[in-house]
């Protein structure tokens, strides 16, 4: 079957369903498949270049390191 015939097969079952839960659903995930590449802003695309730069120089700390440092924080209380 091509795309064009499973579209229209698709289109024609849809017609006919009036469950809004599951077109709602539906409609989620047809728009995830058809989302737009999306656009950072300056601001974004120069914050990426310093953490990636930050990354490189090894300034960076781990998930796991960052919550040892919180907890003895936490504890210091």
């Amino acid at each position: 079957m091509s795309i064009v015939e499973l579209r229209h097969l698709i289109s024609e079952h849809l017609s006919h369903i009036d469950d809004v839960s599951f077109l709602n659903a539906l409609k989620t995930i047809v728009e995830s498949k058809a989302a737009k590449t999306y656009q950072l802003s300056d601001y974004q695309k120069e914050r990426v270049s310093k953490a990636r730069k930050e990354l490189r120089n090894k300034q960076s700390i781990s998930h796991e390191d960052l919550h040892k440092e919180i907890d003895q924080w936490l504890n210091t209380k």
